[in-house]
């Protein structure tokens, strides 16, 4: 199902009026659904909504939960975590990559990225997110050597991404996590700084291989701007390509 072409517009996303007619469900309706109004929503009409916003498995599953339905699709396959995506971000390597939606939310990412970051697989759910991970990691403070003006310009991004999802759950959720766990997340959030993505070198330290300096590419996985992503940390010099090849091969690669 198709859009009718309107004006253009100067915000990215959809309308409240296009949701609603990709999910074949009325205008009104689906803004008291937004509301949170006592109303009757089926498996169905939420699975139409899922598909018209796109939406990750987690942010899926939040979805019916919040709505006291059952999925009747639990293994529904989301566009980003198609095999072609994957495909892709594993050939990247040995150059580190990730999966990732807008809320930060790491869905996969390939071996590198495990060397350098940590295995993210191996923690629950709600920590594989760049911002909870940059807010509590000491593994992730001390590997970051510019971690402080990361976590000041990944907050920034995200205020600024989370204009257009104030009604989501999923993205007060997040927020609201962090400003229990962190003062200094609190303390950040409180400056209510905005930025854009922007390609960007930041500086790693790795115990076996030494200082890495990688530059932060985004590759857009979904029609919707800063929507799904890959996300690819490409060398910005010599040292640093023969500094991950070194890496490589230290694990048998």
């Amino acid at each position: 199902m198709g859009l009718v072409r309107g004006a253009r517009r100067r915000t990215p996303g959809l309308r409240r009026e296009e949701v609603a007619q990709l999910s074949a469900v009325g205008v009104t309706w689906y803004t008291w659904l937004e509301q949170g109004r006592a109303i009757r929503v089926s498996a169905q009409v939420l699975d139409a909504i899922a598909r018209a916003l796109l939406m990750d498995p987690t942010e899926r599953g939040h979805l019916f939960v919040l709505a006291g339905v059952v999925d009747p699709r639990p293994d529904y396959d989301c566009p980003l975590l198609s095999p072609t995506a994957l495909r892709l971000m594993h050939t990247i390597a040995p150059y580190p990559a990730t999966l990732q939606n807008a809320r930060y939310d790491v869905l996969a990412h390939n071996r590198p990225f495990a060397q350098l970051f940590g295995e993210l697989t191996e923690l629950p759910p709600r920590e594989r997110n760049c911002l909870w991970l940059l807010t509590t990691s000491a593994h992730w403070r001390e590997t970051f050597l510019d971690r402080d003006e990361m976590l000041r310009d990944l907050i920034a991004k995200y205020r600024a991404s989370m204009a257009e999802h104030v009604a989501e759950p999923a993205w007060k959720e997040r927020l609201d996590g962090l400003l229990a766990e962190s003062a200094e997340f609190r303390e950040l959030w409180r400056r209510h700084e905005v930025a854009t993505m922007s390609p960007h070198v930041k500086r790693y330290r790795h115990p076996e291989v030494g200082l890495l300096r990688l530059e932060h590419r985004n590759l857009w996985m979904a029609p919707q701007p800063q929507a799904h992503r890959l996300v690819a940390y490409v060398p910005a010099d010599e040292e640093t390509e023969v500094r991950l090849g070194r890496l490589a091969e230290l694990r048998g690669e």
